[in-house]
This record gives C-alpha cells, sequence and structure tokens, in this order.
C-alpha cells in the first residue's frame, strides 16, 4: 500500500502544480498547491479515521515527494494546452490511487463496509477540492464530466474484493486502472451526471434567501 499512496501523492502533486503553473503562480504558490493537492484528501482521511496528528504531515518522504513533484513541474512544464491534458491525467491517477488506498486504511483500522467506500472517495475527492478552491475556480468534483463515480466505484470494489478474499496485488492495481480508465473516458467522451433543466424565459427564478 506504501507503493500505492507514493504514486497518489506524486500525481496529486503534479496535477497542483500545473495548476498553479496555468493559473501563472510563482514558485512559492505552485509548491503550495502541489503539497495541498496532494496531502489534503489525506489530512481529511486520517481525521476522519481519528488519527491524529494527520500522517501525511509528520510522512517526511511524502512531503518530499509532493515537493520535488511540485519542483519538477515548475520546470518542465509546456504549453497551456498540453498543461490542461497532463493535469487531468495526472488527477486521474491521483483519484484512483487515493481511492484504493484510503479504502484499504480504513478496512485495516476497523471501518469497512459503507464507511470505508465514502472514507476513500472522499479521500480521493479531497485534494482536488481544496486544489480548486486556492485556484479560485469551482472544484471539478462539481461541474465537469463525472469526477467522483470512477472514485466511489473503486472504492466499493476494494472493500468487496477484501470482503470476499480477493483481495491481493494485482486486484489493487487493476483497480487502481479501472478508476483511471473510467475518468479518461469521462473526460473523453463527456459522461456527466443529470443535471437540472434550464429554466426558461416563462419561469420564474427561484426565489431569493429572506
Amino acid at each position: 500500500m506504501d507503493l500505492l499512496n507514493f504514486v497518489g501523492v506524486f500525481a496529486f502533486a503534479v496535477s497542483g502544480g500545473l495548476v498553479g503553473v496555468r493559473r501563472r503562480f510563482d514558485i512559492f504558490g505552485i509548491l503550495v498547491l502541489a503539497l495541498v493537492t496532494a496531502l489534503g484528501g489525506g489530512v481529511v482521511r486520517d481525521l476522519l479515521l481519528g488519527i491524529t496528528p494527520p500522517s501525511n504531515l509528520t510522512n517526511i518522504p511524502f512531503l518530499a515527494t509532493a515537493v520535488v513533484a511540485g519542483l519538477i513541474t515548475f520546470r518542465f512544464s509546456g504549453s497551456l494546452d498540453r498543461v490542461r491534458r497532463l493535469i487531468l491525467l495526472a488527477d486521474a491517477a491521483g483519484l484512483g490511487a487515493f481511492a484504493v488506498a484510503a479504502t484499504l486504511l480504513a478496512i485495516r483500522t476497523g471501518h469497512p463496509g459503507v464507511e470505508a467506500v465514502l472514507i476513500g472517495t472522499i479521500t480521493a475527492i479531497g485534494g482536488g477540492i481544496i486544489r480548486d478552491m486556492l485556484a479560485g475556480t469551482v472544484p471539478s468534483v462539481l461541474t465537469q464530466d463525472i469526477y467522483a463515480a470512477p472514485a466511489l466505484l473503486g472504492s466499493l470494489g476494494t472493500d468487496l474484493c477484501v470482503r470476499f478474499g480477493l483481495y491481493n496485488t494485482l486486484t489493487l492495481w487493476l483497480l487502481v486502472a479501472f478508476v483511471f480508465g473510467m475518468r479518461v473516458l469521462a473526460l473523453r467522451f463527456h459522461w456527466q451526471a443529470p443535471k437540472p433543466r434550464r429554466l426558461t424565459r416563462d419561469e420564474p427564478d427561484p426565489p431569493r434567501p429572506s
């Protein structure tokens, strides 16, 4: 599971750093986004599991991995179009790695079933939400093509594999690949969750809160 966490930290740090590059942040801003994207979801996970202080904040290898990923991103970033594609791919990789790793940790700390699935999903999407809010954009999970659903299904698949004795290294990476692939396909084909229909001119606006 350590390798899985390192993959997630690195991928999400790259994703956060690339958002900073796209928003024209300086190197400090890029490193901040890399760190909070890579470690934010894990901090939320540990707080939900009652692990204090959060392990991500005391794990020097994780911190170093996030910083190195941010520096690499700063040094080798390309054109804006290329950066956007890299953000989405790195984000999809982190989504899969963290969904599976966080679900496994929840199960191992005595929170199987629905708890594990929810913790896995929240961990996977948490870093991206914090990243987007700091960058001044609406979080991807609220606006873009299907985002949370791949993480939810990956977490559910992890819990079921453990429950029925199917968990091993191969199934672990297959689940990560499934989440990654589903997210990439959602981006490619613009799969979206149902949205409310737009108001027509004849329909009144919703009432304002008093």
